[in-house]
């Protein structure tokens, strides 16, 4: 059964709470609600007048001396590119920097619960999988709550009983910041290159993603995909010799289901399906679940999901494509397709979606790097346009789908959001909006 964590769990420890957003005000709800001491802090006053403080003090954290760890929100550096101050006194002071998810953990077990955790990670794919994992366990009949990086913030989930699952989004940010927490089955969807200046390197940066499975004993499950270089690497080095083909009895069932599935377009959803039914069977679902979860899965927004058709022409919106690998996985799911792209570019920018140039016949390019991603459109002789905005981009981007007879007019930035909006979900809710008005023009 589910429900609230005893009011004492934690009494007699402190906490400093550092940043109080998504994760971080939850955060400190949850450990004072649970008998901790709290002090908490955020720079933003409108963050800080959002919280209530009942049950923590909000100060500035000048001194940790006597605290028994430090949350901080996922975005602020602890280590690269620079530490954040409170980081910094931190680690002076040695008190240990967790995230959300680690304390989730303990107190899950100091509650007396073996509810068992699930962990999914990787560049791209994560939020559909953890999502669709959730669902199937769902179907099975079997309690589970999801969250983590994706909806709610960990320590704001109820507690499970023996028989729960959670299922948890885990960003490389809060995969640093882990001290005891050990997954049932975890999942390394795919690696490229993001975040680097808060890892360092690309070596970093896989590091802090292979945290994922620090702790797993034999009788856990890793998966691990093999469509890129450096998850190949980390399934040869990290697994040599433990590799095995996993639901391979009549797969038939499975594979027409995802095939079928409208939620789940293209190779690389196929790949986040499988991942999620290997993890759930390991968990208990029965296959049967499973292939109904596939089918009745509605998707998520801000990945491939379309928001209009308007004379035949989809409006779909990709909002979440937040760097060139996920936006080639978006890409190459059409045969011809008018591209909005644009914001600001991860490393690389876009030179690696080249191969699909050929089927782009016009790119609407938006955001503080539209020059940038002209200079490469323009080396390839791929046709393109600065529009400025997405106001002035998806008008356009229609009418040039129809003179060009392009069936599908696609949002997927292959860039962050953060020049132009708050977030990749308030981009995509602008698009949704904006495609609206058109379809309702006529």
């Amino acid at each position: 059964m589910s429900g609230a964590f005893p009011p004492g769990l934690f009494a007699g420890r402190r906490y400093a709470v550092l940043g109080l957003g998504r994760n971080g005000a939850p955060a400190a709800r949850a450990l004072a609600a649970m008998g901790a001491e709290v002090q908490a802090w955020d720079d933003g006053r409108a963050s800080r007048d959002g919280v209530d403080g009942a049950g923590m003090r909000l100060a500035p954290l000048d001194a940790l001396a006597g605290f028994d760890a430090l949350v901080l929100s996922p975005g602020i550096p602890h280590r690269l590119p620079a530490p954040h101050p409170v980081a910094a006194m931190a680690r002076a002071a040695g008190v240990p920097v967790l995230s959300d998810a680690e304390l989730l953990f303990q107190a899950v077990r100091a509650s007396g619960s073996r509810a068992r955790f699930a962990g999914v990670t990787g560049t791209n794919g994560k939020s559909t999988t953890t999502a669709l994992l959730a669902h199937m366990l769902a179907e099975a009949g079997i309690p589970n709550a999801a969250g983590g990086n994706l909806g709610p913030a960990a320590l704001a989930l109820p507690r499970l009983g023996d028989d729960g699952v959670y299922v948890l989004e885990m960003s490389s940010y809060m995969l640093e910041r882990l001290a005891s927490l050990r997954f049932d089955a975890a999942c390394l969807l795919n690696l490229s290159p993001d975040h680097l200046d808060r890892h360092g390197d690309m070596d970093g940066y896989v590091a802090a993603k292979c945290r994922i499975f620090d702790r797993q004993g034999p009788d856990d499950l890793a998966v691990v995909g093999l469509d890129d270089g450096p998850s190949r690497r980390v399934a040869s080095q990290r697994f040599a010799g433990r590799l095995a083909t996993i639901m391979s009895d009549d797969p038939g069932p499975l594979e027409d289901a995802i095939a079928s599935a409208a939620a789940l377009p293209g190779s690389h959803n196929a790949q986040n399906a499988l991942a999620a039914a290997v993890m759930a069977a390991h968990l208990g679902a029965d296959r049967d679940a499973i292939v109904r979860a596939i089918a009745s899965f509605a998707g998520l927004a801000h990945r491939q999901r379309r928001v209009a058709r308007i004379g035949g022409i989809d409006l779909v919106d990709d909002s979440k494509a937040t760097n060139a690998d996920a936006a080639s996985r978006a890409l190459a799911c059409y045969e011809r397709v008018v591209w909005i792209a644009g914001g600001i570019a991860k490393a690389g920018g876009i030179e690696m979606l080249a191969p699909h140039f050929g089927r782009i016949p016009l790119t609407l390019l938006i955001g503080r790097d539209a020059p940038a991603f002209a200079d490469t459109l323009a080396r390839h002789r791929a046709p393109h346009r600065i529009a400025g905005t997405l106001d002035e981009a998806v008008p356009q981007a229609l009418d040039a789908a129809r003179a060009l007879r392009a069936p599908v007019v696609l949002l997927s930035p292959a860039a962050a959001s953060f020049d132009q909006f708050v977030s990749f979900e308030a981009r995509g809710e602008r698009f949704a909006e904006l495609a609206a008005q058109l379809e309702g023009a006529g």
